[in-house]
């Protein structure tokens, strides 16, 4: 007789739901529970006012009740989530009450792309109506799409208009977006969040519009720009080359969709009076997580104070973080034993639950008081800290984000994968037979600009290239590499259309050995991205 296999979505459909008396008992308990608890969490987003307040007195007591939340939510996925239950069962999952941790780590290619929209849905049902799907796109150039309903997107919203009146000043607030407007979650989202607290246009990175609009409504309004950190730089040089027609206009600027430099920042603040980061993901959701005045005091800190960086992440630690602050209560967020960021977003308004995600990006998690703690030890510093405290007073924990442990780069909203890089290398390239290997750079250049820069280094026995081959090389290496991300990747070539800065790639060839490569011989695996941080070269 013939075997046949069944793909896992086959599996998942001939698999019966235990309903047994303990399945329905837990269940009646966890919606019980659930109930109170998305009453509770509705009741302090219902105004900006209530959020500000629960974030500057949230108390790390809080903590095993955020956990406890996680908890529940991936015990009322395994009973309600036909995907969830299927991959427990397939990992050998066993229940044990209040241990988040027996519950298996999900991820992109373990879980997302295993089981369809339906099955990872409470109940295995899509809520059409209100819901809004966004789109990111991988190294494989496929689109993934992530679904948002109605009351998840209302949460969203929430959280991101309490935490912009927390930083900005919210009266007579008038944003500026932008980000770019296509199915990218940030774009939308951000629109709609800020039209809770704030006149709204969004304009979409179009340098001239923003100024046409701002010319239009007059500088009686105190204008907050959304957009990529590139972009307000070209925003900022595009205004000087005015001056005066922009003195009298206040300015401040909310960025996301890729770390910026504290460089960056200061020259930003020549002409806006604050600039602050926001974290998130397609993947989970915006807004998990922001900068505040204090978290940028430490972060400038772990960029100068060496003492300061051992302290906070070890004395062999070269990189500076992103620096964020974060609320457990909506979003839980653990880190694996290599250092990645697992989430739990804490809400059953979240339609496809999100359930110990690993995104993977390489982070290190602080509460509060141990941050103060680790202030104290420097007294000039912890003077500062308790400045910009007064500031905001978020007591919220700090998640300290070094970004993608898969070696990606993200640029202008778009990530940047080896694969693609690997693939681009050898597309219509003669020599191609003479690299050896190649890393990537995200790398600041003059005008506190960044661009990506390729390495590349040379076989040993390749012949010796003069300068004009090595030009030529260096040629052909960009437009295959241009091409190919253009071809593989929608977040990409719709960057390039929209600014075509985001395609100066730099590429440098480096004979074999040389350069970034001179102790590539010591390590087994290949590396392939060179991180460089304001003040320290650090080669991983």
């Amino acid at each position: 007789m013939r075997e046949t296999h069944l793909t896992p979505e086959a599996e998942l459909r001939r698999l019966p739901i235990p309903r047994g008396p303990v399945n329905l008992a837990r269940q009646a308990v966890l919606r019980l529970a659930n109930v109170g608890r998305t009453a509770a969490y509705g009741a302090y987003r219902a105004h900006p006012a209530i959020w500000r307040f629960t974030a500057r007195h949230y108390n790390p007591r809080l903590e095993p009740f955020a956990k406890l939340n996680a908890w529940m939510i991936c015990q009322q996925a395994s009973l309600d989530v036909p995907a969830y239950q299927d991959y427990l069962a397939r990992s050998g999952f066993e229940f044990r009450w209040w241990d988040l941790e027996a519950y298996t780590p999900t991820s992109k290619d373990e879980f997302v792309r295993r089981y369809s929209e339906e099955h990872r849905c409470w109940g295995g049902r899509i809520d059409r109506i209100g819901t809004v799907v966004d789109e990111s796109s991988g190294s494989s150039g496929t689109p993934f799409n992530w679904m948002r309903s109605k009351k998840e997107l209302d949460t969203v919203h929430k959280n991101v208009a309490g935490y912009v009146t927390m930083l900005f000043d919210h009266k007579d607030l008038f944003c500026i977006n932008a980000f770019s407007m296509g199915a990218w979650a940030t774009g939308t989202n951000t629109g709609l969040a800020m039209a809770k607290v704030a006149m709204v246009k969004n304009t979409g990175p179009d340098l001239e519009k923003i100024l046409d609009t701002m010319q239009h409504f007059g500088p009686n309004h105190t204008y907050l720009i959304s957009a990529y950190p590139p972009f307000l730089k070209h925003l900022i040089d595009r205004m000087d080359s005015e001056p005066e027609r922009w003195a009298d206009f206040r300015l401040n600027g909310f960025v996301g969709g890729e770390a910026m430099t504290e460089g960056l920042r200061d020259y930003l603040g020549g002409r806006f009076d604050r600039v602050y980061s926001g974290y998130g993901a397609s993947d989970l959701t915006i807004g998990m997580a922001g900068e505040s005045d204090l978290s940028v005091v430490i972060r400038r800190a772990l960029a100068h104070d060496l003492d300061f960086r051992a302290d906070v992440l070890g004395p062999d630690e070269s990189r500076v973080p992103m620096v964020f602050q974060y609320n457990p209560l909506e979003t839980y967020l653990e880190t694996t034993d290599d250092g990645e960021l697992v989430a739990t977003i804490n809400s059953a308004a979240v339609m496809s639950p999100r359930l110990r995600y690993n995104i993977g990006d390489e982070a290190t998690l602080i509460d509060f008081p141990s941050m103060v703690e680790l202030t104290r030890r420097h007294p000039e510093l912890a003077r500062a800290c308790s400045a910009a405290f007064a500031g905001n007073g978020m007591k919220l924990p700090f998640v300290l984000l070094f970004g993608r442990a898969d070696s990606t780069i993200s640029y202008m909203g778009a990530n940047i994968y080896p694969l693609d890089i690997e693939n681009g290398l050898y597309r219509d390239n003669p020599r191609a037979h003479l690299i050896e290997s190649f890393r990537i750079e995200l790398r600041e250049i003059a005008g506190h600009e960044q661009r990506p820069a390729l390495h590349i280094q040379l076989r040993e026995e390749a012949p010796s290239l003069d300068p004009e081959e090595r030009q030529d090389l260096a040629e052909t290496i960009q437009a295959g590499v241009l091409d190919h991300l253009a071809s593989v990747s929608r977040d990409f070539a719709q960057s390039v259309e929209e600014d075509p800065t985001t395609a100066e790639i730099h590429v440098e060839i480096h004979d074999h050995a040389i350069g970034p490569f001179e102790a590539a011989n010591t390590k087994i695996k290949n590396v392939y991205v060179q991180r460089t941080q304001e003040g320290d070269d650090a080669i991983e």
